[in-house]
């Protein structure tokens, strides 16, 4: 899993140095375009916008070479981003993990669970797993009212792709959406029915992690399911 948590940092470098690149062009576009350029622009829609603008100073020319280059880096940046994905869905389907059968968890969010996670096994509960994910609720309860706030505790990678899938689920005809509504019912504000939910989505996670470990282990030559397995998936 180590290689597969090092083709899931890259990506996320990789998209990470795309954001800045198209920062950096939409600046540049605003001094040749007086409307500047849409979000989401992609480098086929810039070179477009590019090719009807034919400056005639030195300072429009040397600035629209300059977006010329930065949609060429967009170009390459791309083509990185999509050989990586294509690494990490390969990755994922050699591991045999069902974690895509969740809904909210695709490919590439299943890539960075099975790399940061690792082992389940390294994790004596859900509870456990749930700390680790930064899932876990810290109480911050005040005289006779409940409360539980959010911890910045654990791996926040984990806790951004449980956020994810959490509010994926909400927005779809879900248990979790279920779960979500019946929390608000009960009073909680949207962050901490969140915050539930996501709590939750961590015990989901963990035991499917779970199920595909003692899945491979049973498909393995000689393989079965030890009383440590069974013990650890009961609890």
């Amino acid at each position: 899993m180590t290689a597969l948590r090092a083709i899931v940092e890259h990506r996320d470098d990789l998209v990470k140095t795309r954001t800045q690149t198209v920062n950096r062009l939409h600046v540049v576009l605003t001094h040749l375009i007086p409307a500047g350029a849409p979000r989401g622009l992609s480098a086929d829609r810039a070179a477009e916008m590019l090719h009807r603008v034919r400056p005639r100073d030195l300072a429009g020319k040397t600035m629209r070479g300059l977006a010329v280059d930065l949609v060429a880096e967009m170009r390459q940046l791309d083509r990185r981003i999509a050989k990586a994905a294509g690494d990490i869905e390969a990755a994922v389907l050699e591991s045999g993990s069902s974690l895509t059968e969740l809904c909210g968890i695709g490919v590439l969010n299943a890539g960075k669970i099975l790399g940061r996670v690792g082992s389940i096994h390294r994790f004596r509960s859900a509870a456990a797993f749930a700390s680790y994910t930064g899932t876990a609720p810290i109480e911050a309860s005040s005289g006779d009212v409940v409360r539980h706030r959010l911890s910045r505790a654990g791996d926040r990678q984990l806790n951004c792709v449980l956020h994810t899938m959490a509010i994926t689920q909400i927005g779809r005809e879900t248990a979790g959406r279920t779960y979500y509504r019946r929390k608000r019912a009960a009073g909680k504000s949207h962050r901490e029915a969140l915050r539930c939910l996501k709590r939750r989505l961590s015990d989901v996670v963990y035991r499917q992690l779970l199920h595909d470990s003692k899945t491979e282990l049973e498909a393995s030559p000689g393989g079965h399911s030890g009383a440590a397995l069974l013990s650890c998936a009961a609890g």
